[in-house]
């Protein structure tokens, strides 16, 4: 472990609902040196015909690097970069099926998600972020979702892996569960170094 924990300890984690005053919920969170910021926007009124469902509400989710997140590039990720398009959907279709859209018809939820400091554990992050924001928002949902992320490296086991252990060519799994029913929403592998 790079940072001093043991192979099963989860990073520390620190977590702030209501931080922004705009939005209907939001959240902050950090999960050991990532930070993530959450605000929910929502239900309102959709904005896109094209994105009108009559039965129930359209979930978007959009994420976005801060430019100081990542020291070591400087190179400015857009909205529409390839990686984070893929963990907003992983985020969306987590959410889909949690939260009770047929009450809200003909409307929508914005979740925007700002990564503020990256090392490690995205999906995870922004998921639980998202999760504390709904939560905020008075958004009804049929159970809340955790998420976390394990690895293997040297035949030990990781929980909750940091950017070094990401890209130490370790294979990773991230599920996303809903801790009173023992169901999972996510599960994730990524095999490859070809991450955030």
């Amino acid at each position: 472990m790079v940072d001093g924990r043991r192979a099963n300890e989860l990073r520390k984690i620190k977590c702030k609902p209501s931080v922004l005053s705009q939005a209907d919920g939001s959240a902050y969170i950090e999960q050991g040196n990532t930070k993530c910021l959450a605000a929910v926007y929502g239900p309102r009124e959709t904005r896109q015909k094209a994105q009108l469902i009559h039965n129930k509400a359209n979930i978007n989710v959009e994420i976005s690097l801060a430019p100081f997140s990542m020291p070591q590039e400087r190179k400015k990720r857009s909205k529409s970069d390839r990686r984070l398009l893929e963990i907003a959907s992983a985020v969306k279709q987590t959410f889909e099926p949690i939260i009770m859209t047929s009450l809200f018809a003909r409307s929508q939820i914005d979740i925007y998600l700002q990564i503020l400091q990256f090392d490690g554990g995205t999906i995870q992050i922004c998921i639980n972020a998202a999760t504390l924001a709904l939560i905020d928002a008075g958004i009804p949902m049929q159970e809340y979702v955790c998420a976390c992320s394990a690895g293997c490296h040297e035949n030990h086991t990781l929980l909750d892996l940091n950017n070094a252990e990401e890209m130490a060519d370790t294979p990773e799994l991230t599920v996303a569960l809903l801790p009173m029913s023992g169901k999972l929403t996510l599960l994730q592998v990524i095999q490859d170094s070809g991450r955030i």
